[in-house]
Protein backbone atom coordinates (compact mmCIF):
# COMPACT_ATOMS: atom_id res chain seq x y z
CA UNK A 1 0.00 0.00 0.00
CA UNK A 2 1.73 3.27 -1.20
CA UNK A 3 1.86 6.07 1.52
CA UNK A 4 -0.88 8.93 2.12
CA UNK A 5 0.76 12.06 -0.14
CA UNK A 6 0.62 15.89 1.46
CA UNK A 7 0.75 19.16 -0.24
CA UNK A 8 1.35 22.39 1.58
CA UNK A 9 0.37 25.77 0.50
CA UNK A 10 2.03 28.81 1.75
CA UNK A 11 0.49 32.34 2.04
CA UNK A 12 2.52 35.21 4.05
CA UNK A 13 5.55 35.98 5.23
CA UNK A 14 9.37 34.05 5.83
CA UNK A 15 7.88 33.59 8.78
CA UNK A 16 4.94 31.31 7.34
CA UNK A 17 7.79 29.77 4.87
CA UNK A 18 9.71 28.93 7.65
CA UNK A 19 6.41 26.58 9.40
CA UNK A 20 5.76 25.40 6.28
CA UNK A 21 9.10 23.53 5.80
CA UNK A 22 8.49 22.65 9.51
CA UNK A 23 4.86 21.72 8.59
CA UNK A 24 6.45 19.20 5.80
CA UNK A 25 8.79 17.60 7.90
CA UNK A 26 6.52 16.76 10.29
CA UNK A 27 4.58 14.80 7.93
CA UNK A 28 7.49 13.36 6.46
CA UNK A 29 8.51 11.82 9.57
CA UNK A 30 5.03 10.59 10.32
CA UNK A 31 5.07 8.74 6.81
CA UNK A 32 3.31 10.63 4.21
CA UNK A 33 4.80 11.35 0.76
CA UNK A 34 5.19 14.59 -0.71
CA UNK A 35 3.09 15.24 -4.21
CA UNK A 36 4.79 15.98 -6.87
CA UNK A 37 1.15 17.30 -8.27
CA UNK A 38 -0.89 19.44 -5.33
CA UNK A 39 -3.66 18.73 -7.22
CA UNK A 40 -4.29 14.96 -6.35
CA UNK A 41 -2.40 14.98 -2.85
CA UNK A 42 -4.53 12.82 -0.22
CA UNK A 43 -3.79 15.62 2.40
CA UNK A 44 -3.51 19.23 1.44
CA UNK A 45 -1.97 22.23 4.09
CA UNK A 46 -3.07 25.93 3.85
CA UNK A 47 -0.71 27.74 6.01
CA UNK A 48 -2.37 30.86 5.89
CA UNK A 49 -2.01 34.85 6.68
CA UNK A 50 -3.62 37.25 8.39
CA UNK A 51 -1.70 40.48 7.59
CA UNK A 52 -2.56 40.45 3.86
CA UNK A 53 -4.87 42.50 1.97
CA UNK A 54 -7.90 39.88 1.61
CA UNK A 55 -6.22 37.23 3.63
CA UNK A 56 -9.72 35.75 4.43
CA UNK A 57 -11.56 35.78 0.57
CA UNK A 58 -8.05 33.95 -0.32
CA UNK A 59 -8.44 31.58 2.36
CA UNK A 60 -12.37 30.78 1.58
CA UNK A 61 -11.30 30.86 -2.32
CA UNK A 62 -9.15 28.03 -1.91
CA UNK A 63 -11.53 26.19 0.29
CA UNK A 64 -14.39 26.46 -2.03
CA UNK A 65 -12.60 25.01 -4.57
CA UNK A 66 -10.72 22.00 -2.36
CA UNK A 67 -14.42 21.37 -1.83
CA UNK A 68 -14.81 19.94 -5.04
CA UNK A 69 -11.92 18.17 -5.37
CA UNK A 70 -12.28 16.34 -2.24
CA UNK A 71 -15.85 15.20 -3.46
CA UNK A 72 -14.14 13.36 -6.01
CA UNK A 73 -11.25 12.26 -3.91
CA UNK A 74 -12.31 9.65 -1.38
CA UNK A 75 -10.36 10.14 2.09
CA UNK A 76 -8.62 13.18 1.19
CA UNK A 77 -8.21 15.59 3.95
CA UNK A 78 -7.70 19.56 4.23
CA UNK A 79 -6.17 21.13 7.15
CA UNK A 80 -6.39 25.15 7.67
CA UNK A 81 -3.06 26.43 10.05
CA UNK A 82 -1.01 29.64 10.21
CA UNK A 83 -2.56 33.54 11.49
CA UNK A 84 -5.99 33.16 10.19
CA UNK A 85 -6.31 30.35 11.56
CA UNK A 86 -5.48 31.25 15.57
CA UNK A 87 -7.24 33.76 14.70
CA UNK A 88 -10.60 33.11 13.40
CA UNK A 89 -10.31 29.21 14.92
CA UNK A 90 -13.91 27.48 14.50
CA UNK A 91 -15.11 30.07 12.30
CA UNK A 92 -13.57 28.45 9.85
CA UNK A 93 -15.26 25.09 10.24
CA UNK A 94 -18.46 26.67 10.37
CA UNK A 95 -18.07 28.51 6.89
CA UNK A 96 -16.13 25.32 5.15
CA UNK A 97 -17.86 22.28 7.01
CA UNK A 98 -15.34 20.07 4.95
CA UNK A 99 -12.27 21.29 6.25
CA UNK A 100 -10.93 18.18 8.34
CA UNK A 101 -8.15 19.92 10.57
CA UNK A 102 -7.96 23.52 11.96
CA UNK A 103 -4.43 24.16 13.95
CA UNK A 104 -2.76 27.47 15.15
CA UNK A 105 0.58 29.18 15.06
CA UNK A 106 1.25 27.54 18.21
CA UNK A 107 0.82 23.79 17.48
CA UNK A 108 1.89 23.14 14.58
CA UNK A 109 3.79 20.09 15.64
CA UNK A 110 0.43 18.62 16.29
CA UNK A 111 -0.61 18.38 12.89
CA UNK A 112 0.03 14.25 12.25
CA UNK A 113 -1.81 13.33 15.52
CA UNK A 114 -4.98 16.02 14.27
CA UNK A 115 -4.85 14.67 10.60
CA UNK A 116 -5.29 10.97 12.13
CA UNK A 117 -7.48 11.89 15.15
CA UNK A 118 -9.59 13.01 12.23
CA UNK A 119 -9.37 10.36 9.95
CA UNK A 120 -10.77 8.33 12.87
CA UNK A 121 -13.08 9.77 14.55
CA UNK A 122 -14.74 11.17 11.24
CA UNK A 123 -14.78 14.88 12.54
CA UNK A 124 -13.46 17.64 12.46
CA UNK A 125 -10.76 18.86 15.07
CA UNK A 126 -10.10 22.25 15.87
CA UNK A 127 -7.12 22.66 18.40
CA UNK A 128 -5.41 26.39 19.35
CA UNK A 129 -3.21 26.85 21.74
CA UNK A 130 -2.34 29.90 23.37
CA UNK A 131 1.24 29.54 24.12
CA UNK A 132 3.93 28.11 22.12
CA UNK A 133 4.38 24.40 22.95
CA UNK A 134 7.47 23.28 20.98
CA UNK A 135 9.49 26.10 19.15
CA UNK A 136 9.22 25.78 15.64
CA UNK A 137 13.02 25.45 14.79
CA UNK A 138 13.04 22.12 17.03
CA UNK A 139 10.67 20.19 14.57
CA UNK A 140 11.94 18.20 11.95
CA UNK A 141 12.48 20.09 8.59
CA UNK A 142 12.29 19.82 4.58
CA UNK A 143 13.75 22.94 3.11
CA UNK A 144 13.05 24.10 -0.04
CA UNK A 145 16.38 24.48 -0.74
CA UNK A 146 19.82 23.00 -0.26
CA UNK A 147 22.08 26.52 -0.17
CA UNK A 148 20.05 28.56 1.36
CA UNK A 149 17.81 28.22 4.75
CA UNK A 150 15.40 30.40 6.88
CA UNK A 151 16.84 29.96 10.88
CA UNK A 152 14.27 31.50 13.52
CA UNK A 153 15.77 33.03 16.51
CA UNK A 154 12.69 34.26 17.66
CA UNK A 155 9.07 33.67 17.63
CA UNK A 156 6.23 36.37 18.81
CA UNK A 157 6.38 40.30 19.27
CA UNK A 158 6.13 42.63 22.06
CA UNK A 159 5.46 45.61 20.39
CA UNK A 160 1.38 47.28 19.67
CA UNK A 161 1.23 49.04 16.61
CA UNK A 162 -1.87 49.82 15.86
CA UNK A 163 -2.31 48.27 12.32
CA UNK A 164 -0.93 45.04 13.56
CA UNK A 165 -2.59 42.06 14.52
CA UNK A 166 0.48 39.76 14.69
CA UNK A 167 1.13 39.70 18.65
CA UNK A 168 -2.51 38.74 18.99
CA UNK A 169 -1.43 35.70 16.46
CA UNK A 170 2.19 34.87 17.25
CA UNK A 171 2.02 35.65 21.21
CA UNK A 172 4.63 37.61 23.28
CA UNK A 173 8.36 37.36 22.04
CA UNK A 174 9.51 34.03 22.56
CA UNK A 175 13.93 33.94 22.23
CA UNK A 176 15.92 30.43 21.43
CA UNK A 177 19.42 30.16 23.77
CA UNK A 178 22.18 31.04 21.23
CA UNK A 179 23.90 28.24 21.80
CA UNK A 180 20.52 26.52 19.94
CA UNK A 181 20.70 28.70 16.68
CA UNK A 182 24.32 28.33 16.41
CA UNK A 183 23.60 24.60 16.90
CA UNK A 184 21.20 24.40 13.81
CA UNK A 185 23.57 26.73 11.43
CA UNK A 186 26.17 24.29 12.21
CA UNK A 187 23.79 21.64 11.45
CA UNK A 188 22.96 23.63 8.28
CA UNK A 189 26.41 24.21 7.05
CA UNK A 190 27.34 20.44 7.43
CA UNK A 191 24.44 19.83 5.05
CA UNK A 192 25.88 21.96 2.25
CA UNK A 193 23.89 25.79 3.31
CA UNK A 194 26.44 28.63 2.13
CA UNK A 195 23.57 30.95 3.40
CA UNK A 196 21.24 31.99 6.27
CA UNK A 197 18.68 34.65 7.43
CA UNK A 198 17.76 34.97 10.37
CA UNK A 199 14.05 35.30 11.41
CA UNK A 200 12.38 37.15 13.99
CA UNK A 201 9.47 39.18 14.11
CA UNK A 202 11.52 41.82 15.76
CA UNK A 203 14.82 40.34 15.21
CA UNK A 204 16.67 42.66 16.47
CA UNK A 205 14.80 42.47 19.96
CA UNK A 206 16.18 39.56 21.01
CA UNK A 207 17.54 38.50 23.79
CA UNK A 208 14.63 40.44 25.69
CA UNK A 209 13.34 37.54 27.35
CA UNK A 210 16.70 36.76 28.65
CA UNK A 211 17.81 40.35 29.68
CA UNK A 212 20.93 40.26 27.77
CA UNK A 213 20.06 44.21 24.87
CA UNK A 214 23.18 43.29 22.85
CA UNK A 215 22.15 39.69 22.20
CA UNK A 216 21.75 39.84 18.76
CA UNK A 217 25.20 41.92 17.93
CA UNK A 218 26.89 39.01 19.59
CA UNK A 219 24.83 36.70 17.75
CA UNK A 220 25.64 38.22 14.06
CA UNK A 221 29.36 38.01 15.15
CA UNK A 222 28.63 34.04 16.30
CA UNK A 223 27.21 33.16 13.18
CA UNK A 224 29.30 34.95 11.15
CA UNK A 225 32.34 32.92 12.35
CA UNK A 226 30.68 29.54 11.42
CA UNK A 227 33.72 27.71 9.10
CA UNK A 228 31.76 27.28 5.88
CA UNK A 229 28.90 29.97 6.25
CA UNK A 230 29.33 32.75 3.23
CA UNK A 231 25.95 34.98 4.22
CA UNK A 232 23.70 36.21 6.77
CA UNK A 233 21.08 37.92 6.60
CA UNK A 234 18.38 39.20 8.73
CA UNK A 235 14.48 40.17 8.75
CA UNK A 236 13.31 42.13 10.20
CA UNK A 237 14.79 44.74 12.10
CA UNK A 238 12.82 47.48 14.48
CA UNK A 239 14.26 50.98 14.17
CA UNK A 240 13.85 51.57 17.94
CA UNK A 241 15.84 48.42 18.49
CA UNK A 242 18.69 49.31 16.68
CA UNK A 243 21.86 49.99 17.89
CA UNK A 244 25.47 51.04 17.19
CA UNK A 245 26.77 47.60 18.28
CA UNK A 246 24.87 45.64 15.52
CA UNK A 247 25.93 48.08 12.82
CA UNK A 248 29.56 47.25 14.51
CA UNK A 249 28.74 43.18 13.81
CA UNK A 250 27.40 43.96 10.09
CA UNK A 251 30.25 45.68 9.45
CA UNK A 252 33.01 43.61 11.12
CA UNK A 253 31.86 40.49 10.29
CA UNK A 254 32.51 39.21 6.95
CA UNK A 255 30.08 36.99 6.35
CA UNK A 256 27.21 39.05 7.54
CA UNK A 257 25.66 40.71 4.10
CA UNK A 258 25.88 44.58 3.23
CA UNK A 259 21.88 44.56 2.87
CA UNK A 260 19.07 45.77 5.50
CA UNK A 261 16.00 45.56 5.41
CA UNK A 262 14.29 48.09 8.09
CA UNK A 263 10.76 48.94 7.55
CA UNK A 264 9.96 52.77 7.61
CA UNK A 265 5.93 52.53 7.77
CA UNK A 266 5.61 56.30 7.73
CA UNK A 267 7.84 59.27 7.18
CA UNK A 268 5.25 61.46 9.11
CA UNK A 269 6.69 61.73 13.10
CA UNK A 270 2.43 62.34 13.16
CA UNK A 271 1.39 59.25 11.30
CA UNK A 272 4.38 56.99 13.48
CA UNK A 273 2.66 58.48 16.58
CA UNK A 274 -0.55 57.49 15.79
CA UNK A 275 1.01 53.97 14.28
CA UNK A 276 2.35 53.35 17.90
CA UNK A 277 5.85 53.19 16.27
CA UNK A 278 8.29 53.77 18.95
CA UNK A 279 10.59 56.32 16.75
CA UNK A 280 10.37 58.96 14.75
CA UNK A 281 11.91 60.19 10.85
CA UNK A 282 15.29 61.61 12.34
CA UNK A 283 16.03 58.48 14.69
CA UNK A 284 15.22 56.79 11.33
CA UNK A 285 17.57 58.48 9.25
CA UNK A 286 20.63 58.46 11.71
CA UNK A 287 20.49 54.90 12.00
CA UNK A 288 20.13 54.86 7.38
CA UNK A 289 23.47 57.50 7.66
CA UNK A 290 25.63 55.32 10.73
CA UNK A 291 24.74 52.49 8.65
CA UNK A 292 26.13 53.92 5.18
CA UNK A 293 29.24 55.17 7.21
CA UNK A 294 30.19 51.99 8.06
CA UNK A 295 29.22 49.99 4.99
CA UNK A 296 29.41 52.62 2.11
CA UNK A 297 27.75 49.96 0.06
CA UNK A 298 24.88 48.59 1.98
CA UNK A 299 21.46 48.15 0.54
CA UNK A 300 18.90 49.47 2.17
CA UNK A 301 15.26 48.45 1.90
CA UNK A 302 12.25 49.15 3.59
CA UNK A 303 8.34 48.65 3.57
CA UNK A 304 5.95 51.94 3.50
CA UNK A 305 1.89 51.91 3.98
CA UNK A 306 -0.08 54.82 2.42
CA UNK A 307 -3.28 55.99 3.93
CA UNK A 308 -2.73 55.35 7.41
CA UNK A 309 -5.80 56.79 8.78
CA UNK A 310 -5.37 60.83 9.47
CA UNK A 311 -2.68 60.74 6.94
CA UNK A 312 -2.82 64.11 5.25
CA UNK A 313 -0.94 65.50 2.68
CA UNK A 314 1.91 67.09 4.33
CA UNK A 315 2.33 63.63 6.13
CA UNK A 316 2.40 62.04 2.42
CA UNK A 317 5.07 64.48 1.66
CA UNK A 318 7.32 63.44 4.74
CA UNK A 319 7.54 60.23 3.88
CA UNK A 320 8.47 61.12 0.20
CA UNK A 321 11.14 63.31 1.70
CA UNK A 322 12.44 60.26 3.49
CA UNK A 323 12.65 57.75 0.42
CA UNK A 324 14.66 61.11 -1.08
CA UNK A 325 17.04 61.01 1.60
CA UNK A 326 17.28 57.57 2.42
CA UNK A 327 17.99 56.38 -1.02
CA UNK A 328 16.14 53.06 -0.68
CA UNK A 329 17.46 49.97 -3.22
CA UNK A 330 13.84 48.98 -3.06
CA UNK A 331 10.48 48.99 -0.46
CA UNK A 332 7.54 47.00 -0.60
CA UNK A 333 4.90 49.51 -0.75
CA UNK A 334 1.50 49.06 0.73
CA UNK A 335 -1.94 51.02 0.37
CA UNK A 336 -3.67 50.71 4.02
CA UNK A 337 -6.53 48.80 4.58
CA UNK A 338 -9.01 47.88 7.56
CA UNK A 339 -7.83 44.54 9.57
CA UNK A 340 -10.30 43.44 11.99
CA UNK A 341 -9.37 43.32 15.65
CA UNK A 342 -6.66 46.32 15.11
CA UNK A 343 -7.01 49.65 16.75
CA UNK A 344 -6.04 51.72 13.28
CA UNK A 345 -9.30 49.65 11.97
CA UNK A 346 -11.44 51.81 14.35
CA UNK A 347 -9.47 55.61 14.06
CA UNK A 348 -11.16 58.28 12.63
CA UNK A 349 -9.97 59.82 9.79
CA UNK A 350 -9.93 57.04 7.06
CA UNK A 351 -8.36 58.29 4.16
CA UNK A 352 -10.57 57.94 0.88
CA UNK A 353 -9.95 55.31 -1.55
CA UNK A 354 -8.96 57.43 -4.19
CA UNK A 355 -7.12 59.38 -2.41
CA UNK A 356 -4.73 56.56 -1.26
CA UNK A 357 -4.22 54.88 -5.00
CA UNK A 358 -3.44 58.70 -5.93
CA UNK A 359 -0.93 58.56 -3.41
CA UNK A 360 0.48 55.10 -3.69
CA UNK A 361 0.84 56.03 -7.27
CA UNK A 362 3.49 58.52 -6.35
CA UNK A 363 5.38 56.97 -3.95
CA UNK A 364 5.64 53.60 -6.12
CA UNK A 365 6.90 55.98 -9.05
CA UNK A 366 9.26 57.70 -6.85
CA UNK A 367 11.04 54.25 -5.01
CA UNK A 368 11.38 53.15 -8.44
CA UNK A 369 13.17 56.38 -9.79
CA UNK A 370 15.43 56.24 -6.57
CA UNK A 371 16.12 52.49 -6.97
CA UNK A 372 16.86 52.54 -10.61
CA UNK A 373 19.57 55.69 -9.54
CA UNK A 374 21.02 53.15 -6.96
CA UNK A 375 21.40 50.62 -9.66
CA UNK A 376 22.68 52.51 -12.40
CA UNK A 377 25.36 53.46 -9.72
CA UNK A 378 26.37 49.69 -9.74
CA UNK A 379 26.70 49.41 -13.94
CA UNK A 380 30.74 48.88 -14.37
CA UNK A 381 31.36 47.50 -11.00
CA UNK A 382 31.67 43.38 -10.26
CA UNK A 383 29.27 41.69 -8.01
CA UNK A 384 29.36 38.13 -6.75
CA UNK A 385 26.35 35.99 -7.40
CA UNK A 386 24.85 33.26 -5.66
CA UNK A 387 23.19 31.14 -8.48
CA UNK A 388 19.83 30.26 -7.72
CA UNK A 389 16.74 28.05 -8.75
CA UNK A 390 13.81 30.03 -9.88
CA UNK A 391 14.99 33.42 -9.21
CA UNK A 392 14.44 33.90 -12.85
CA UNK A 393 10.97 33.49 -14.45
CA UNK A 394 12.36 34.86 -18.20
CA UNK A 395 15.82 33.14 -18.05
CA UNK A 396 15.23 30.48 -20.78
CA UNK A 397 14.06 33.05 -23.31
CA UNK A 398 16.68 35.49 -22.05
CA UNK A 399 19.26 32.38 -22.01
CA UNK A 400 20.78 33.66 -18.58
CA UNK A 401 20.65 32.49 -15.07
CA UNK A 402 19.92 34.57 -11.94
CA UNK A 403 20.42 35.25 -8.81
CA UNK A 404 21.23 37.34 -5.57
CA UNK A 405 24.38 39.62 -5.33
CA UNK A 406 25.61 40.12 -1.81
CA UNK A 407 23.44 43.22 -1.37
CA UNK A 408 20.68 40.70 -1.80
CA UNK A 409 20.06 42.44 -5.53
CA UNK A 410 18.68 40.37 -7.94
CA UNK A 411 21.32 39.74 -11.10
CA UNK A 412 20.61 37.94 -13.96
CA UNK A 413 23.37 37.43 -16.16
CA UNK A 414 24.71 35.76 -18.79
CA UNK A 415 27.06 32.35 -19.04
CA UNK A 416 29.62 30.98 -21.88
CA UNK A 417 28.46 29.36 -24.86
CA UNK A 418 31.46 26.99 -24.12
CA UNK A 419 31.69 27.12 -20.09
CA UNK A 420 30.31 25.24 -17.45
CA UNK A 421 27.42 26.33 -16.29
CA UNK A 422 27.30 27.24 -12.65
CA UNK A 423 24.55 25.06 -10.50
CA UNK A 424 22.11 26.83 -7.69
CA UNK A 425 24.58 27.22 -4.91
CA UNK A 426 27.66 28.00 -6.85
CA UNK A 427 28.75 31.86 -7.09
CA UNK A 428 29.38 33.35 -10.28
CA UNK A 429 31.59 36.94 -10.31
CA UNK A 430 30.31 38.82 -13.31
CA UNK A 431 30.25 42.70 -14.41
CA UNK A 432 26.73 44.41 -14.21
CA UNK A 433 26.02 46.03 -18.11
CA UNK A 434 22.98 47.38 -16.97
CA UNK A 435 20.14 48.09 -14.54
CA UNK A 436 16.37 48.14 -13.65
CA UNK A 437 14.82 49.53 -10.64
CA UNK A 438 14.25 46.21 -9.57
CA UNK A 439 17.44 43.78 -11.16
CA UNK A 440 21.09 44.16 -12.30
CA UNK A 441 21.86 42.56 -15.54
CA UNK A 442 25.06 41.43 -16.03
CA UNK A 443 26.14 40.05 -19.60
CA UNK A 444 29.95 40.59 -19.23
CA UNK A 445 30.32 36.77 -20.15
CA UNK A 446 28.42 36.94 -23.39
CA UNK A 447 31.20 39.51 -24.66
CA UNK A 448 34.43 38.45 -23.39
CA UNK A 449 34.19 40.45 -20.34
CA UNK A 450 34.64 39.29 -16.34
CA UNK A 451 32.97 35.67 -15.62
CA UNK A 452 34.62 33.57 -13.26
CA UNK A 453 32.58 30.43 -11.35
CA UNK A 454 33.70 29.08 -8.28
CA UNK A 455 31.81 26.07 -7.70
CA UNK A 456 30.76 25.30 -4.02
CA UNK A 457 29.68 23.10 -1.33
CA UNK A 458 26.23 24.25 -1.92
CA UNK A 459 26.40 23.51 -5.71
CA UNK A 460 27.68 20.20 -4.11
CA UNK A 461 24.58 19.44 -2.23
CA UNK A 462 22.34 20.52 -5.04
CA UNK A 463 23.37 18.35 -6.83
CA UNK A 464 22.84 15.57 -4.74
CA UNK A 465 19.64 16.41 -3.68
CA UNK A 466 18.28 16.62 -7.30
CA UNK A 467 19.52 13.47 -7.97
CA UNK A 468 17.56 12.08 -4.84
CA UNK A 469 15.02 13.87 -6.12
CA UNK A 470 15.42 12.61 -9.94
CA UNK A 471 15.65 8.84 -7.66
CA UNK A 472 12.79 9.46 -5.80
CA UNK A 473 9.89 12.16 -6.68
CA UNK A 474 9.28 14.50 -3.88
CA UNK A 475 12.41 13.43 -1.51
CA UNK A 476 13.83 17.36 -1.28
CA UNK A 477 15.78 18.18 1.22
CA UNK A 478 14.59 16.48 4.69
CA UNK A 479 16.43 17.18 7.78
CA UNK A 480 16.03 15.86 11.15
CA UNK A 481 16.46 17.94 14.42
CA UNK A 482 19.12 19.76 14.80
CA UNK A 483 21.05 18.80 18.31
CA UNK A 484 23.62 20.07 20.08
CA UNK A 485 27.42 18.86 19.16
CA UNK A 486 28.96 17.34 16.46
CA UNK A 487 26.20 18.93 13.77
CA UNK A 488 24.03 15.86 12.27
CA UNK A 489 23.45 16.77 8.22
CA UNK A 490 4.10 34.56 -4.07
CA UNK A 491 8.36 34.95 -3.63
CA UNK A 492 6.99 35.17 -0.33
CA UNK A 493 7.90 38.72 0.28
CA UNK A 494 6.91 39.63 4.04
CA UNK A 495 3.56 42.23 4.39
CA UNK A 496 3.84 45.06 7.35
CA UNK A 497 3.32 43.68 10.58
CA UNK A 498 4.52 40.33 10.10
CA UNK A 499 8.44 39.72 10.19
CA UNK A 500 8.93 42.90 8.59
CA UNK A 501 8.74 45.16 11.95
Amino acid sequence: MSARTYHVRTFGCQMNVHDSERLSGLLDEAGYARSTDGGDADVVVLNTCAVRENADNKLYGNLGHLASVKAKHPGMQIAVGGCLAQKDRAEIVRRAPWVDVVFGTHNIGSLPVLLERARVEQEAQVEIAEALEVFPSSLPSRRESSYSAWVAISVGCNNTCTFCIVPALRGREKDRRPGDVLAEVEALVAEGVIEVTLLGQNVNAYGVEFGDRYAFGKLLRSVGSVDGLERVRFTSPHPRDFTDDVIAAMAETPAVAPQLHMPLQSGSDQVLKAMRRSYRQKRYLDIVERVRDAMPHAAITTDIIVGFPGETDEDFEQTLHVVREARFASAFTFQYSKRPGTPAAEMTGQVPPDVVKERYQRLAALVDQVAWDESRALVGSTVEVLAADGEGRKDEQTRRLSGRARDNRLVHFAVPDDGPLPRPGDMVTVEVTKAAPHHLVADSAATGGTYLLRRTRAGDAYERANAAATAAPGSGVLLGMPSLGAPPPDPATAAPGCTTH
